[in-house]
């Protein structure tokens, strides 16, 4: 069925109230091996067994692709702008495609991918209420994107990052679960297989997620001008990471805020590009301008170089912090230390008004 496009302002509609007046509206209009997904008033509504990339490619700016409860063995690529994807009260499931099935993203590894056209980024694209799970590498991944949203998405038990986000603008990643993931449960990148300067994010919010039993919980990587708050991470072998380097400008001018990070004692193995990882709760390593605030630190115990419960490391390419500031924390019950500076290197980090009762050097306590 195909209805004339609705204006644009008419499709910018509360999306709850849209999602339930077409399911009210489609179900049984339609056998479930239908191949051509219904279109109602700038919504598609796919059922299971139908294709998801067949009603991603078919929509026009400003549709709402509302997906029924169900697993989808499928991977999606979105490249077009103006999209919102969502699932229905997260009952719906991607999972990997069948050998049989035609990839999509998959032959990289993800389950849904984003990615910006060479002249310009993909914009105003919306993931919500989704399960991406099981995928060999990453369950969503976006790169050149602004003004993206992911909410209220479980991103679970995919080989490397639940969210990964790179090269992007303006994103908010909101109210989104992402457990037992082989790296970082959300990742944020200026890019992440080449060099290059601290990205501006230009404000992008990392806020009232939960990161449970990855390898890292936050990862926020040679990025600028961000804000990570009212995160629950907890179980990880490493709780939040904000790293730089050498290149300039460095990671950092950023804030992390109002989390808890707590219990990050899992362990986790070497890699060729970090030691074995276990008992770390907030590290900084070679960033400026950081403030870490308000946050709630506790029992994270390991004997890893970065354990303890906020941490100043010098990074691996020697790279040193300056001017972070560590203020008005509750930070205790961690090991080696609550508050550790190992970077004799960086000048103007501060720490000030913790609750704690260790530091390496001692004395930071005050």
């Amino acid at each position: 069925m195909a209805l004339r496009q609705m204006p644009r302002g008419a499709r910018r509609m509360t999306h709850l109230g849209c999602a339930a007046a077409v399911l009210a509206g489609v179900l049984g209009m339609a056998p479930p091996s239908r191949a051509v997904p219904d279109r109602d008033e700038g919504v598609l509504v796919v059922r299971p067994g139908e294709s998801i990339q067949r009603a991603v490619d078919a929509a026009r700016p400003g549709d709402t692709v509302v997906l029924l409860p169900g697993v989808y063995r499928e991977s999606v690529r979105i490249n077009k702008s103006h999209l919102m994807l969502r699932g229905t009260d997260g009952r719906t499931v991607l999972a990997p495609p069948t050998a049989q099935a035609a990839p999509a993203c998959n032959a990289a590894g993800d389950g849904i991918c984003l990615t910006g056209a060479p002249g310009g980024p993909l914009t105003d694209v919306h993931l919500r209420s989704l399960t991406v799970e099981g995928f060999r590498r990453n369950g969503i991944w976006a790169s050149g994107t602004e003004g993206l949203t992911i909410h209220h998405v479980a991103a679970r038990h995919n080989g490397q990052w639940g969210i990964g986000v790179e090269k992007s603008v303006h994103s908010a990643l909101r109210d989104n679960l992402a457990t037992e993931n082989g790296d970082a449960g959300i990742f944020l990148a200026n890019a992440a297989e080449e060099e290059a300067p601290g990205l501006d994010t230009r404000g992008t919010l990392v806020l009232e997620n939960r990161l449970d039993g990855n390898r890292i919980g936050i990862t926020a990587r040679r990025v600028r001008n961000l804000l990570i708050a009212h995160n629950t991470v907890l179980g990880n072998c490493g709780g939040v990471f904000v790293v730089g380097d050498e290149n300039r400008p460095a990671g950092g001018a950023l804030t992390v805020r109002d989390n808890e990070v707590s219990g990050n004692n899992k362990f986790c193995p070497a890699t060729k590009r970090l030691p074995f990882l276990q008992g770390i709760g907030v590290v900084l390593t070679g960033v400026e301008d950081t403030l870490v605030q308000h946050n709630l630190v506790r029992d994270n115990i390991g004997k890893s170089p970065q354990s303890g419960g906020v941490v100043l490391f010098r990074s691996f390419v020697k790279a040193a912090n300056h001017r972070n500031l560590i203020r008005d924390n509750v930070v205790l019950r961690n090991a080696p230390a609550d508050l550790v500076n190992d970077d004799p290197a960086g000048q103007g980090n501060v720490f000030v008004h913790n609750t704690c009762r260790t530091s390496r050097p001692p004395g930071l306590c005050q």
